[in-house]
């Protein structure tokens, strides 16, 4: 188990994780601002310029799931990880990768109000280099924006009044009651090239809809990996029945057929993209998410999906609206057109 001790800097966390090692037996604490300093050490120059954060760093978020996984097998547990967290799609790429190992997680937000944060950041005395006072001073803003998802996702704990003592108390005790538990979607990471469904639906305005997976960064379409043996297009309605709640009532028509390459640590595969058609406002009403997959979703325009979907998958959705225009499949790699498919239109 682990236990993420999350919170602006002057929250803590640092503290109140060293308490919580003589009231947790057996834990052990572990900082991934580790990771942070070897990658510093490793990588070019040219490409820590690129980056404000090593949390930016896809190497430090993969490798902190990474380590905390190896790390559980060297010790008992539970870890307790004391670590600013304030991105939500930092959160999503760690925590799901760790559930896709069966690590369970218990997310505690360590809080206190600005005022005192800013006063404890201008008094401590172990602030310097990349984060320094100023430094620490300038993330309370993305803090503050942070906090509501940090307290949906989190329990809370208000360090305002507490000594670090206390803090890790009322951890503890909070702990034994099973407080900050996170029900994330537990899909092992494949281990080998994989077939994945995807189906569009769109409402009445032809907008299309997107979920915002609890377990991997960025919004996605409704769909999973195909299971052995199964047809594709089945695939998609199946995942459609338990993403969505919804049964469709035709078969949905393939749209793009857009090979992944593998680009480490993913193995890529073979991603196919359905028209599953028109849902009507009644239909929309009853739309039911998984809690522990899906927090939420919604119908985007193309220009919208802009901002909520990763490149790849912005991508492959322009060569599934445009081939739902002509009514012509498109077959893709890496989400670009390959061959002649029909001239201009299916460029």
């Amino acid at each position: 188990m682990i236990v993420w001790l999350n919170g602006a800097f002057g929250a803590g966390k640092t503290t109140a994780a060293h308490e919580l090692l003589e009231l947790i037996p057996g834990s052990t604490l572990w900082n991934p601002e580790l990771i942070g300093t070897g990658l510093r050490c490793m990588l070019p120059k040219e490409r820590l310029a690129q980056v404000d954060d090593y949390q930016e760093l896809p190497s430090w978020r993969r490798l902190v799931a990474d380590t905390a996984a190896a790390l559980l097998t060297e010790v008992s547990g539970p870890l307790i990880v004391p670590m600013t967290l304030l991105r939500q799609e930092y959160r999503d790429e760690i925590f799901g990768s760790l559930a896709a190992r069966r690590i369970p997680v218990r997310h505690v937000l360590l809080h206190a109000d600005e005022t005192i944060l800013r006063m404890r950041i201008d008094r401590s005395g172990d602030l310097d280099g990349r984060h320094g006072r100023s430094w620490c001073q300038g993330q309370l803003p993305a803090y503050r924006a942070a906090l509501s998802w940090l307290t949906d996702d989190a329990h809370t704990v208000d360090t305002s009044g507490l000594t670090p003592r206390q803090t890790a108390e009322e951890v503890a005790g909070a702990l034994r009651e099973g407080a900050g538990s996170l029900e994330i979607v537990q899909t092992p990471e494949p281990t080998a090239e994989t077939v994945a469904a995807g189906v569009l639906l769109f409402d009445e305005q032809d907008r299309v809809l997107l979920v915002d997976p609890t377990y991997k960064p960025g919004w996605e379409f409704p769909g999973g990996v195909v299971e052995p043996g199964e047809a594709p297009a089945r695939a998609g309605v199946r995942e459609v029945a338990e993403e969505l709640g919804l049964e469709l009532k035709t078969d949905p028509r393939l749209l793009i057929t857009d090979w992944e390459p593998p680009r480490p640590p993913g193995y890529g595969g073979i991603r196919l993209l359905f028209d599953g058609g028109c849902l009507t406002a009644a239909e929309a009403d009853r739309v039911l998410l998984p809690g522990a997959e899906l927090r939420d979703w919604r119908f985007v325009t193309e220009t919208e999906a802009t901002e909520l979907l990763p490149p790849v998958r912005l991508e492959r959705l322009r060569g599934a609206l445009r081939a739902r225009e002509t009514g012509r499949p498109l077959y893709l790699e890496g989400g670009v057109p390959v061959g002649d498919q029909g001239g201009r239109d299916a460029a």
